[in-house]
């Protein structure tokens, strides 16, 4: 296999910076399970009022983050909805069920299209028999939804349906910066619409480690023992909150040229009838083989031999994701190469 020139298979492969790398090393700590870390609580203040939230907690994976927020919503027994293609149901090894005995009932997955009144239609209240719906979970952008953005609009409508009902809406926002910049919707914006957000540093933003929950005070009270019940309570973690600050600080306003860079892959792949580029919006790329000459495990065998990384989603279905480890010669590489493993 010839050295790999790019790696397209996650944006979770970056690596710190050496100026990431100098604020890590330089950052004060303390223990944060006394709740004493100093760096901890500047990013924890820092994200929370990003998103004009009253307090946020810094987490160590995106997964932890979701479930501490699922726990906060949802009594054991009762219904989580989301999309059938969430990653809350389709990437967590099915923590909601196995740590929180939550019933998880899905829409058709439909990325970025969210269905509001289908969604609504869905809502149980509370009965004799039925497990009554207590939350309604949305992913900004959505991972297996080709990094879809929902609109705002919708956004909104779901959030006037969880009041009409009662229930919690919680956002899976791992991604949501790539949101935030290509549509040009504050974070604080976002944070309105929901009781609770899970925003990770480690995609697209390029810090190592860490995600974060979001919410009220009462909440993120809460979420602290959650965390420390889930094995999350980390000690001197200043180190890695300061890196979290550092991509906060440095790296959401370049999220445009990674978008760039996945429309030029894109239109470089449209004529092979894999992608549409008027549907790439953010940082994803998926290639839908479903008609090409390779399925997906040949094309990613093939675009390996020419040191091209890309992610298996399903038989004829590969993703590329673009972050800012790439260079522009990477790039330029994959355009050249990748479509004519498909010619």
């Amino acid at each position: 296999m010839a050295d790999p020139v790019v790696d397209f298979r996650s944006d979770t492969l970056t690596k710190p910076s050496p100026a990431m790398r100098e604020a890590m090393a330089s950052a004060l700590v303390g223990d944060d399970v006394f709740d004493e870390d100093p760096t901890i609580h500047e990013l924890q203040a820092e994200v929370a009022a990003l998103f004009g939230h009253e307090a946020a907690l810094f987490a160590p994976s995106g997964t932890m983050a979701n479930q501490i927020a699922l726990q906060l919503a949802v009594p054991r027994g009762d219904e989580l909805l989301c999309d059938a293609a969430a990653h809350i149901v389709s990437d967590e090894i099915g923590a909601a069920a196995a740590l929180s005995g939550i019933s998880t009932r899905t829409w058709p997955a439909v990325g970025a299209a969210v269905d509001v009144a289908a969604v609504e239609s869905m809502i149980r209240p509370e009965g004799f028999v039925a497990v009554p719906t207590r939350a309604v979970a949305v992913e900004q952008t959505h991972n297996r939804g080709g990094g879809g953005v929902i609109p705002l609009s919708t956004l909104q409508d779901l959030r006037s349906v969880a009041d009409r009902y009662g229930v919690h809406l919680h956002c899976d926002g791992a991604r949501i910066w790539h949101a935030h910049v290509a549509d040009g919707v504050s974070l604080a914006e976002y944070g309105a619409l929901f009781d609770t957000l899970s925003v990770c540093l480690s995609k697209g933003l390029g810090a190592p480690v860490g995600s974060l929950v979001v919410g009220s005070a009462s909440h993120i009270a809460a979420a602290r023992k959650l965390r420390k019940r889930l094995g999350g309570g980390m000690r001197q973690a200043g180190i890695l909150a300061a890196a979290g600050l550092y991509a906060l600080r440095n790296n959401i306003a370049r999220l445009a040229d990674d978008h760039a860079r996945a429309r030029r892959l894109a239109e470089a792949l449209a004529p092979a009838g894999v992608v549409d580029p008027a549907q790439i919006r953010t940082n994803i790329v998926p290639l839908d083989l479903t008609k090409a000459s390779l399925d997906g495990p040949a094309f990613a065998a093939a675009a390996r031999e020419r040191g091209i990384l890309t992610s298996v989603l399903g038989p004829r279905l590969v993703r590329l994701v673009t972050h800012l480890d790439q260079t522009g010669e990477g790039i330029a590489h994959a355009e050249a190469v990748l479509p004519t493993l498909l010619a």
